[in-house]
C-alpha cells in the first residue's frame, strides 16, 4: 500500500496541473482578500465578525482547490487513459482509490494551510495599512490554520470520491465549483438553518471562519468535523464502489 501512496504523491509533485492549481489559488486569494480588505468600510471590517468573514475566504477557497486537486487526481487518469496501466500494476482497485484518498489528503493539508496563511497574512497587512485594529488572537489563528488544513484534507477525499463516480474531468470540476460557489452559498444565505450543515459550512466551523456566514451561526467545531468526515466517507465509499463495479473504458 505504501508504494501506491508514494506513487500518487510523485504524480502530484510532478504533474503540471498541481502547480497550476496552486498558482490559481494563490492569485484568487490575493485578489479576493485585497478586494475585501481595501474596499469594505472601516465600520464593517473593524469588527471581529467582519475580519473573520474575510479570512474565511481562505477556508472556502482552500476547500475548493483541495476538492479540485482530489477530483483531478483520478479524472485525469480516465481522461488520458493512464488509469489502465495504474490498475494493471495494482489490480485491487479499492487500494488504488485508498492511495489516492490518502495522497490527496496529505497534499491538501498543505493546500489548506497555505490558503489560510495567505489570507490571514494579506488581511493583517491590509488592516495595518489602513490603521485598523486586528481583533483576531492567537487562538483564532491557530484554529484557522489547523482547521483549514484539516478541512482541505477532507475536501480532497470528497473530490476523489466525486471524481471516481463522475469520471469526466470537466463535469467533476464544474460540479464542485457550482456547488461550493453557487448552490451552497445560496443555501447558506437563504436557509441558514439548513445551510450550516452543508460541507462548506462544516469546513468553516472547523476553521472558525467562512466567508458566507458569521462564525456564531456555524455549528460547533466538533460537529463540523463529524459532518465533514461523514461527507468524505460517503464520497469515498461511492467512488470506491463505482471504481470496483464499473469497467474501465
Amino acid at each position: 500500500m505504501s508504494h501506491l501512496v508514494r506513487s500518487e504523491l510523485l504524480k502530484q509533485r510532478t504533474t503540471r496541473t498541481t502547480l497550476l492549481l496552486l498558482v490559481w489559488m494563490t492569485a484568487l486569494i490575493l485578489l479576493v482578500t485585497l478586494l475585501h480588505v481595501l474596499s469594505l468600510s472601516s465600520a464593517h471590517i473593524s469588527s471581529l465578525d467582519g475580519q473573520l468573514k474575510v479570512v474565511g475566504w481562505g477556508t472556502g477557497i482552500g476547500a475548493l482547490f483541495a476538492a479540485l486537486l482530489g477530483a483531478m487526481s483520478i479524472t485525469s487518469e480516465f481522461r488520458h487513459g493512464t488509469i489502465r496501466p495504474t490498475l494493471l500494476a495494482s489490480p485491487r482497485r479499492e487500494r488504488v482509490i485508498a492511495a489516492k484518498l490518502l495522497a490527496g489528503a496529505l497534499t491538501s493539508l498543505l493546500v489548506g494551510l497555505l490558503a489560510e496563511a495567505l489570507t490571514a497574512g494579506i488581511e493583517a497587512a491590509g488592516l495595518a495599512a489602513r490603521g485598523i485594529h486586528i481583533h483576531l488572537g492567537a487562538a483564532d489563528y491557530l484554529q484557522l490554520l489547523a482547521g483549514g488544513a484539516a478541512a482541505a484534507a477532507l475536501f480532497a477525499a470528497i473530490g476523489v470520491g466525486i471524481g471516481a463516480v463522475v469520471r469526466q474531468q470537466i463535469g467533476a470540476v464544474v460540479g464542485l465549483c457550482v456547488w461550493l460557489l453557487l448552490i451552497e452559498t445560496t443555501l447558506i444565505g437563504n436557509i441558514p438553518s439548513a445551510g450550516k450543515y452543508a460541507p462548506g459550512a462544516a469546513a468553516g466551523a472547523i476553521a472558525g471562519a467562512i466567508q458566507t456566514q458569521s462564525a456564531s451561526q456555524l455549528v460547533a467545531p466538533v460537529l463540523g468535523v463529524v459532518l465533514l468526515v461523514a461527507y468524505a466517507a460517503i464520497a469515498a465509499a461511492a467512488g470506491t464502489l463505482a471504481t470496483t463495479r464499473r469497467d474501465v473504458a
